[in-house]
């Protein structure tokens, strides 16, 4: 075999190596037969709670697993039709298998990194929260330009999202929005996104076709469980209730169900307006300020203090992650990771993998570089 195979094949070896280490191999397979043998039991459900985490690892535990697997046997199947495929001197054979070997290659790689989703609160669901900045109607659009992105984003991974809090714009887009983003390791991904995202072009809502800049800041907090205690004393909340609004048309409430909570000593607020009982606004509200809160516990944890508060500054420039141009030419830009591209379009229709790859990496080298430091 040619040494571009036989290198590809060694960086899939490498992968499924690290990937076997990190699951603890052995002990995993002997916890998820634990698992199954758990699952099967009839009196599982007689503890609804307990239930559902058992049948949450096992899922994970079993997708790891399964994955793992298929590498493997998709590897040695790929090998073992370059090498008959070059007996027989079939050369569509042999450019078939070797373009499923590099495809595998970028599969490895990328269940390698997801391997490393291992934090906290890395496998759970996710608030994302898009706020526009200073500028009106052009940023109003923006900010819904980056809440349809991260929907489609999470579509294309067979995710499911949930609108639950949307403040319109005057003329077009949002002033803010929240959506539940409901998909293992959610957060996990998404988590990097946190911070201001730069958008220039030509506004479609200025008569003089002028190029403009606008700013929208991006939040994400993992949706957490009963299990994690975070205290909240409802002294230091305010709770509002008002009108829901946004484009539900006949849907919106005509009564003031909408809640929105303000923790005060964080000022950390949110909102919801999806249900029509405010009853059951209030309760998510409370998920969502729990959340919200655990995720800065989380930062603080991480050492990660500054960049906290940097979400909490000016919309504007000097806080942004990345810059999306689309004129006079046509560039994304991660300005931590320095990932690029120039299909813009593609990641506003929710190509965002490299930039949550390259994210991740940097974030999980930067905290393997402080270990060896200490």
């Amino acid at each position: 075999m040619r040494a571009e195979i036989e290198a590809a094949a060694g960086e899939i070896r490498e992968s499924l190596a690290l990937l076997r280490r990190h699951l603890d191999w052995d002990n995993a397979l002997r916890r998820l037969d634990e698992l199954n043998n758990l699952a099967e039991d009839p009196k599982l459900w007689d503890d609804p709670t307990r239930a559902q985490t058992i049948m949450r690892e096992r899922t994970q535990l079993d997708t790891s697993v399964s994955g793992y697997r298929a590498l493997e046997r998709d590897l040695a199947d790929s090998l073992e039709l370059i090498e008959m495929g070059e007996e027989e001197g079939d050369a569509t054979v042999v450019a078939d298998a070797e373009a499923q070997l590099y495809a595998l290659r970028e599969r490895a790689a990328k269940l390698q990194l997801e391997s490393l989703l291992s934090g906290e609160a890395d496998a759970n669901d996710c608030y994302v929260e898009v706020n526009a900045g200073a500028g009106g109607t052009e940023a109003q659009d923006w900010a819904l330009m980056l809440v349809r992105m991260y929907t489609r984003w999470a579509e294309q991974h067979g995710f499911k999202t949930e609108w639950l809090e949307e403040s319109a714009g005057e003329e077009a887009g949002i002033k803010s929005a929240t959506i539940q983003i409901k998909g293992h390791n959610a957060y996990g991904w998404l988590k990097t996104e946190a911070g201001v995202h730069r958008l220039v072009r030509i506004s479609p809502f200025d008569s003089q076709a002028r190029r403009q800049t606008s700013f929208s800041a991006v939040s994400v907090s993992p949706v957490i469980d009963d299990k994690i205690d975070i205290e909240i004393n409802e002294k230091d909340c305010r709770i509002d209730t008002y009108r829901a609004s946004g484009a539900g048309g006949q849907h919106i409430n005509k009564t003031d169900s909408a809640v929105r909570i303000t923790h005060l000593p964080t000022n950390i607020a949110v909102s919801c307006q999806q249900e029509r009982s405010q009853h059951k606004n209030r309760a998510k509200a409370w998920d969502m300020l729990r959340a919200r809160l655990y995720e800065r516990e989380l930062k603080i944890r991480e050492d990660a203090a500054a960049a906290l508060e940097a979400t909490k500054t000016d919309i504007g420039w000097g806080h942004q992650i990345r810059s999306y141009v689309l004129h006079p030419y046509q560039m994304v830009k991660d300005l931590r990771t320095d990932v690029e591209t120039s299909q813009s379009q593609a990641v506003l229709d929710g190509a965002l993998d490299p930039f949550l790859e390259a994210a991740l990496a940097a974030r999980i080298k930067g905290q393997s570089d402080e270990d060896s430091a200490g």
